[in-house]
């Protein structure tokens, strides 16, 4: 038996253009039965060696984006050490590079900051320093670079990432925004003024552009919020939006969208005892909250889950109830708010985990979505990646309900027949294929209504079943009201009866207050008689 060692020797940028970069070196050592080495040493070129290495893998993970179908998700063949398994992180995609901040495992909060390269798959450590000499640094809220943070959230700016929130070690009463330099990975605090909004985590952040939307959250004392601040990133001036009409419950571990840089989304999040599944809607104009009726699926509530919006569709993964991990990713059409189930992942699956991220990414021309880590009975720090299929230009609405897109689907068809049916007849047979035509028309029509009429007849039963449960419900609940009024009906005779009784009794002890009264003026007179007895007898017993 020989045993064959490859050591791989990079000498290239870790990029996947080995001539541009200056190519690998691959040594390959043989070992005999014994384990005795050999002096046998072959050297391979850069292109041969990358072409065995990776063959050796199984895999070409710089191609990893080329074969994907649209809308699955695909675990990636990640190469270097990975980030330690952890939630509730930071995470953003920049320049094809995925950045990781912070989070928390086991009920540590995290401090690092990982980077992957989307192009070759390989993970890096991102090593921060201070700003020396900054005026920045009044305390030492910087001396460990970065702090261990969780439930931040985190958005570029310029050349910077910018952290904002998050549950830490740092006593401050008041949010923290803190950068991180991509070119030069110096970290350090911005310093904002005006009204400060209170320090939290588990809130939403959305930039708008110079402006951060901060909604919600949970404050270090556990106390939930619903609130909506503003910061103006060119004059670091924090501003809080007074907003009208009924705003959404106080929650944390939400998601945001902006649609049109004028309507701010909120989607699920939880308080301490409910999860939702509701949208809301402020309107940044006007600042009024509104909640409009979400078209399309039914999802259950959710919290802990990620969002990330690509033009008119909001992508949404993840989240749970603390009980189950959502399996479906879900996407929400922001025009129309029609939500649909995109695609559906099995139990225990990583992505049905809350406290997950999610971000989008352009490699080479294409959008993808990348999402990595989360929690769902473990710590997971797998990274998953999907093709959105891309917006059909032609058809540039989404109908609000399956039988309306089907109808519109059909009727472009019969259109589209109709058309090119009128360009290539003939005159002296026009009206012949007009009626053709038109027969066409009215079938591809009666389909359209055949299909909605099957829409709405499962509707209907979907309806009847949830209105039968609803029933039995009450039925039970009215049951078991009426047992406890006669549990109650019981309890008050029998506390009447202990009245009446504690009546008596109390009768009974005044009567044997003079009862008492009477027995000590018969003690006293009995006393007295044995007195005078006692004094005759010694009177005659003295006399002669």
């Amino acid at each position: 038996m020989t045993l064959l060692l490859l050591f791989l020797l990079r000498i290239d940028d870790g990029s996947c253009n080995i001539a541009a970069s200056g190519g690998l070196m691959i040594i390959a050592v043989e070992a005999n039965d014994n384990y005795g080495w050999s002096n046998s040493i072959s050297i391979g070129s850069p292109e041969e060696t990358l072409r065995r290495f990776r063959a050796s893998m199984g895999s070409d993970n710089c191609n990893w984006h080329s074969d994907l179908d649209y809308d699955q998700w695909v675990a990636l063949p990640v190469a270097g050490p990975r980030p330690s398994a952890r939630y509730k992180h930071a995470a953003a995609v920049i320049n094809e590079k995925l950045y990781i901040v912070g989070g928390s495992r086991n009920g540590r909060y995290l401090s690092d900051v990982q980077a992957l390269d989307l192009r070759n798959l390989i993970w890096s450590t991102i090593k921060l320093r201070t700003q020396s000499g900054s005026d920045s640094i009044k305390d030492d809220r910087l001396s460990e670079v970065f702090p261990s943070t969780s439930g931040h959230s985190m958005v570029k700016w310029g050349n910077k990432l910018l952290l904002i929130g998050g549950h830490s070690k740092d006593t401050s009463d008041n949010v923290i925004v803190r950068f991180i330099d991509l070119e030069s990975h110096v970290s350090g605090i911005m310093e904002a003024k005006g009204k400060i909004p209170v320090a939290r985590g588990g809130q939403s952040v959305s930039l708008i552009g110079s402006k951060l939307i901060m909604f919600g959250g949970e404050d270090k004392h556990r106390r939930l919020l619903n609130d909506v601040n503003v910061l103006d990133l060119e004059t670091m001036i924090w501003n809080v939006a007074e907003t009208t009409l009924t705003p959404p419950a106080p929650r944390f571990d939400h998601t945001a969208t902006v649609h049109g840089d004028r309507y701010l989304q909120i989607f699920g999040g939880c308080s301490h005892s409910t999860f939702f599944s509701d949208l809301h809607v402020l309107d940044l104009e006007t600042l009024e909250w509104s909640q409009p009726q979400i078209q399309g699926n039914i999802v259950s509530p959710r919290a802990g889950h990620a969002g990330i919006s690509i033009d008119e569709k909001w992508f949404i993964v993840g989240g749970g109830d603390n009980k189950t991990g959502a399996l479906e990713t879900l996407v929400l059409d922001m025009s129309t708010l029609v939500l649909s189930i995109l695609t559906t992942v099995e139990k225990k699956d990583p992505l049905a985990s809350e406290g997950l991220t999610i971000s989008s990414a352009l490699v080479d021309g294409q959008q993808f979505l990348i999402a990595f880590g989360g929690y769902n009975g473990k710590y997971n720090n797998e990274v998953f990646a999907m093709k959105p299929k891309p917006k059909d230009l032609k058809h540039p609405k989404i109908f609000k309900s399956s039988a309306a897109a089907a109808a519109a689907a059909s009727v472009t068809a019969a259109y589209a027949l109709a058309k090119s049916e009128d360009l290539t007849a003939v005159d002296n047979s026009k009206s012949k294929v007009d009626l053709s035509v038109e027969i066409g028309v009215i079938k591809e029509e009666k389909k359209v209504l055949e299909s909605s009429i099957a829409w709405v007849k499962a509707e209907k039963s979907t309806l009847k079943s949830k209105l039968d449960e609803v029933n039995e419900t009450h039925v039970d609940l009215s049951k078991e009201l009426h047992s406890v009024q006669g549990q109650l009906a019981a309890e008050k005779s029998r506390c009447a009866n202990l009245e009446a009784q504690i009546s008596e009794l109390q009768v009974l002890m005044s009567s044997m207050e003079s009862v008492e009264q009477k027995v000590e003026a018969l003690r006293s007179q009995k006393s007295e008689s044995v007195q005078r007895q006692t004094s005759a007898v010694s009177w005659r017993w003295m006399s002669p």
